[in-house]
């Protein structure tokens, strides 16, 4: 508990359920212990802590106060059914909060959850969404399946008033430990990605013959590398459905983790891609994506391997809906077609 100094006057009570709030003047704050902290903002030069939670008012910090409009401070008299905002947001963190994460230190009733690897982002919308519906706390993430690097922000907790019924955080701590007893998994948390070995074979008569130069190497090869996996070999094949499928069954005889088919991939009648993967034994699990760019791209499984049959956007344009998948894949997720199905909503990137 915190008291002001004796010689405030005319202090204003403010009620939150048990606890009690007073506001003193600045000018009566010295001895006073801040209940919270104190921010300072320097429009296009700083914003920050200028006072931290806990630190004694002296006299030589009224003026620095009123330079950051503060004219009242409060005094705080926490009941024990209640929780200050830094309190809160640790603890909301802490219930939430799972592998290859870190947590930041509570600052004006915020925890922030930091990425402590490049992996996939895995986080429960129905927690997320539970726990907004409680009121007076908040949590802000980002989306689920996104590519994180090591530092980057995953989510956020925060107390929105300065004191928390004790309760409303018990309750989101009971929402994560139902959701781990039920699913095995925690609510936030950052996937770490395989190391995987991928093979590609370009197709097309016009690159095999060597008229036009292939661009789905570099471009394959960059995206891989960017996620911690290589591209371990390439081959090149006509427009000759049987070749294509010579040189999968191949791919998949050398133990590769992963069989990437590009070229083809279209309705013209020279595009044998899709045919030939289906024809060296492959479970489709999707061909056709309801995502722009990237909405001719095939994906499947061959013997367990999974197999990716690639559409030109992938050369050139830098989000594709092999950008969505891989990913996952590297994720050790099991792709499902209900799953692409939804990749239709948010799935405009370019049209």
């Amino acid at each position: 508990m915190t008291k002001p100094n004796p010689s405030a006057s005319g202090a204003e009570e403010k009620r939150i359920g048990d606890s009690v709030l007073r506001e003193v003047k600045v000018e009566d704050a010295v001895g006073l212990i801040l209940a919270h902290d104190l921010t300072q903002i320097l429009p296009g030069t700083f914003k920050g802590r200028l006072f931290r939670k806990g630190h004694k008012v002296t006299e030589e910090d009224i003026p620095k106060l009123k330079d950051i409009g503060k004219e009242h401070l409060y005094a705080m008299e926490l009941a024990p059914t209640d929780l200050h905002e830094d309190d809160a947001a640790l603890r909301m963190a802490l219930a939430l909060g799972g592998q290859n994460l870190s947590r930041g230190e509570p600052h004006e009733g915020k925890v922030t959850l930091k990425s402590t690897i490049t992996g996939l982002a895995s986080i429960s919308k129905e927690v997320v969404d539970r726990i907004n519906s409680l009121g007076e706390i908040a949590l802000a993430t980002v989306t689920s399946g996104r590519v994180v690097r090591e530092g980057d922000h995953v989510a956020a907790t925060r107390a929105i008033p300065l004191i928390v019924p004790e309760a409303k955080v018990a309750e989101v701590e009971r929402i994560a430990s139902e959701y781990r007893s039920r699913e095995g998994s925690d609510p936030i948390a950052v996937k770490p990605l395989r190391k995987m070995r991928a093979a590609l074979l370009s197709t097309g008569t016009e690159v095999f013959s060597g008229r036009i130069q292939d661009k789905f190497g570099p471009a394959v090869s960059r995206k891989l590398e960017e996620l911690g996996s290589e591209l371990a070999e390439q081959r090149f094949a006509p427009d000759d459905r049987q070749i294509i499928v010579n040189e999968i069954i191949y791919f998949l005889n050398q133990g590769y983790d992963m069989i990437l088919v590009s070229g083809g991939m279209s309705v013209d009648p020279d595009d044998r891609t899709p045919g030939a993967i289906a024809a060296a034994g492959a479970d489709i699990v999707s061909y056709g994506t309801p995502m722009l760019p990237g909405s001719m791209l095939l994906f499947g499984y061959l013997r367990g391997v999974p197999i990716f049959g690639l559409p030109g956007c992938v050369m050139h344009d830098p989000y594709t809906s092999f950008d969505v998948l891989l990913p996952r894949v590297l994720a050790g997720e099991k792709i499902e077609r209900e799953e692409i199905a939804r990749m239709g909503y948010g799935g405009l990137h370019r049209c």
